[in-house]
């Protein structure tokens, strides 16, 4: 049995974040993964998606201003985009290995599973720790219906070495969405079946409403309150049953990709034989991330039922609170004050801090802002034509939430992240003088 000061499970944002530090501190800390070493964020999420998105965006931009300065065809070579995003993503398990190797991390290569409260065994290896973090991150769902085993994830998605002429997707949250708009750019036609009224129901749905028809103008079948019952592979591939209210629907496809979303990946740890609590959320912890019912277990990222959002940077940040927790004592909680979150479509979608069906069951006396921007010179000037905005204030003018969809919504959320931060009031936002012409610049006017 090898003992350290520290074990962490998973070697994501969070999981790097916690053991570099304890590691750089001068505990003694082992790490391990049963994937490459740096997580599904770098190596099939975030950082690898965008890379395809990009050139979607370029699809986008050149088909909105074409006949008024731009001509010609342009289009996307799936081969080689794959091939420069397979670069990219191949270079990160190194480095992040030795990032570890500089700060002293022993690595470990496989699955962990719970032996004791304080012992892990790692294929032939029993590693005991004096605290042990779970950050295994999140897997998607299992379709529990007949077929459920047929479509391929996201991660499937991201590996494609070609793209089929029809593909459906499953789910109505971040992955479909995404997926669907980039493909249906790379020229295949995009079915969506979501079971639910209106996809991304976390967000504000008025604002989301922008963003439902955007997809459907761009030809994508979007099939709400589709709730789908069945796959059967078929001649050309396969043949996807759905019920809704108007009756039975059908997709004949080339693809189906299983987009209906995560949960925390917590199977096989055997969590029970360390008396671990868990539920769907996955580690039930404290303020501090500390597990309510084993004190030397931490837990932080998609693997943590804390109030955090499945988002990156939030793991990030939880990694960094645990890391001080476990150095120095429960002495940090995460800041959760604010979390812009972004859906890389096109348009984009982005918000940061409360909707306003939050905001009205909260109680708090407030005043919203929601208008389409479509009109503005930053949308006109690419023709854009879908732009609007919700900013939700209370009576003293500090921002409770924004909403935003249009072109760099994704940057433009930060400064109001920025402002909530900083507990800034709508008067100051107002008054400031920006650059322009930008996109920042719209927000003075938006609130």
């Amino acid at each position: 049995m090898k003992k350290y000061d520290v074990i962490v499970i998973g070697s994501g944002m969070a999981g790097m974040t916690i053991a570099n530090k304890c590691a750089k501190s001068g505990l003694k800390t082992a790490v391990t993964d049963s994937r490459p070493y740096g997580g599904t964020c770098a190596l099939r999420g975030c950082d690898p998606k965008k890379i395809l998105v990009g050139t979607a965006e370029i699809i986008d931009r050149a088909e909105k201003m074409r006949d008024i300065g731009i001509s010609g065809d342009i289009s996307i070579n799936w081969q080689d985009l794959m091939a420069y995003k397979n670069d990219f993503v191949a270079r990160m398990p190194k480095g992040v290995e030795k990032g570890y190797e500089k700060a002293g991390v022993e690595m470990y290569r496989g699955s962990a599973s719970f032996l004791s409260s304080s012992t892990i065994q790692i294929g032939d290896e029993i590693l005991e720790g004096e605290k042990i973090v779970i950050a295994t991150g999140a897997r998607p769902v299992v379709l529990d219906f007949p077929g459920g085993e047929l479509p391929i994830d996201s991660t499937g998605f991201l590996d494609l070495e070609s793209l089929p002429d029809h593909v459906t997707f499953i789910g109505g949250g971040y992955v479909s969405l995404e997926f669907a708009h980039l493909a249906a750019r790379a020229g295949s036609k995009v079915t969506v079946f979501h079971r639910g009224k209106m996809p991304l129901e976390n967000f504000d749905q008025d604002v989301a409403n922008y963003l439902v028809k955007a997809t459907k103008e761009l030809g994508i079948e979007l099939h709400l309150e589709a709730n789908v019952v069945g796959i059967e592979q078929s001649k050309n591939g396969f043949a996807v049953t759905a019920n809704s209210p108007e009756g039975e629907k059908s997709s004949e496809t080339n693809l189906v990709v299983n987009a209906a979303g995560r949960v925390p990946e917590l199977d096989g740890l055997n969590l029970e034989r360390a008396n671990i609590k868990f539920s769907k959320k996955g580690i039930e912890v404290n303020a501090y991330l500390q597990s309510v019912s084993n004190p030397i277990i931490y837990a932080a990222g998609d693997s943590a039922a804390s109030k955090g959002l499945n988002l990156t940077p939030v793991a990030v940040a939880e990694g960094h609170a645990v890391a001080a927790n476990i150095i120095k004592g429960n002495v940090k909680m995460p800041d959760y004050t604010e979390m812009p979150s972004a859906v890389f479509t096109l348009p984009t979608l982005a918000a940061v801090g409360m909707t306003e069906k939050q905001v009205i069951e909260s109680g708090i006396e407030h005043r919203i802002k929601f208008a389409s921007a479509s009109n503005w010179y930053n949308a006109r000037r690419i023709n854009e034509p879908t732009y609007a905005y919700k900013v939700i204030s209370d009576n003293d003018g500090f921002i409770l939430g924004a909403h935003i969809i249009g072109p760099h919504a994704e940057e433009v959320i930060n400064l109001f992240a920025m402002a909530i931060k900083a507990k800034l009031k709508v008067a100051d936002i107002r008054n400031m003088v920006y650059s322009y012409p930008s996109m920042g610049s719209d927000i003075g006017s938006m609130v």
